[in-house]
Parts: C-alpha cells; structure tokens; sequence
C-alpha cells in the first residue's frame, strides 16, 4: 500500500517525494538528494546538507551536456554500454569529492587525448612484445640449460 501511495503522490508532487523517500533511505539530513530529469534520463546526485542546490544542479548540466557532447545525443543505452566513458567524464569534473572542472570543452579534450593514449599503447605491444623476445635470444638460453642427470629406472633412460 505505502508503495502504492508513492507512485501516486510522485505523479502529483515529483520532486517533494522523491527527495523526502530518498532521504529517509539513505540516513537523515546529513545528506541531500539532487537530481534532474532529462528526456527519459534521471541524474541523482547524494551530497552534503551545506552544498549548494543551485551549484549542483549546475554541475549536473555541465555533466550532461558534456555526455551530449561524446556520445551525439545521449541515452540510456550510452550509459549502460559505455559505463568506462561516463565514470571517465565524472572523474574529470569531480576529484576527490571536490569539482575540479566545468568547462565541458576541456573535459572532452582530456578524455580524448587520454583515450589516444590508450590506444597507442594498445597497438604498440604486440611490436614491443616481439622485439623484447627477439631480444631474449630464446633459441640460444634453451641450448644453455642444464638439466641434472635422470637415473634410470629398470633399464629405461630418462
């Protein structure tokens, strides 16, 4: 019933409700629930009861506007497939609970040059790894082994 009564009330009264359920699930008022609706997207940010409603709304739209950005019309199914890239673009603006940047061109230069990176360090290694056993001169380390004499057992030679 009680769940009932929610998804009614929601209907009428959307962000009173869902703030005040969300609060009494994650422990009181130490904590504030912020989110914003999208098209079919919801972004629910839990912070401290001293940061600003306005600045994390604001951080909020930078954050979708740079995902709009890199992926041309962001939707549910960017987020789901590319979980990598979105927690890359969240780590960009926000370090270590603080908010770092929030210009969204900077933030989509960064992850791009990073993601070249990567790239180039991917399709290096297999050329890097061929040259590091060329190096190695196997053929000549497994003539240089030596192995202990095997005793025989019942005339057979190991």
């Amino acid at each position: 019933m009680e769940n009932t009564c929610i998804k009614v009330a929601t209907n009428f009264f959307p962000n009173v409700i869902i703030s005040s359920v969300l609060n009494r699930l994650i422990g009181g008022s130490d904590f504030k629930i912020i989110y914003r609706h999208y098209a079919t997207l919801y972004f629910v940010f839990c912070v401290d009861s001293s940061e600003s409603e306005l600045g994390i709304l604001d951080l909020i739209q930078v954050f979708v506007e740079t995902l709009d950005k890199c992926f041309e019309n962001v939707c549910e199914l960017d987020l789901i497939f590319h979980v990598d890239k979105v927690y890359a673009l969240l780590s960009e603006i926000i370090v270590g609970g603080l908010v770092l940047e929030t210009n969204s061109v900077d933030m989509l230069q960064h992850y791009k040059e990073q993601e070249k990176d990567e790239q180039a360090g991917i399709t290096a290694a297999p050329a890097r790894a061929v040259s590091a056993v060329k190096e190695m001169n196997l053929p000549q380390k497994i003539k240089d082994i030596k192995l202990p004499e095997l005793p025989s057992i019942g005339g057979l030679k190991f």
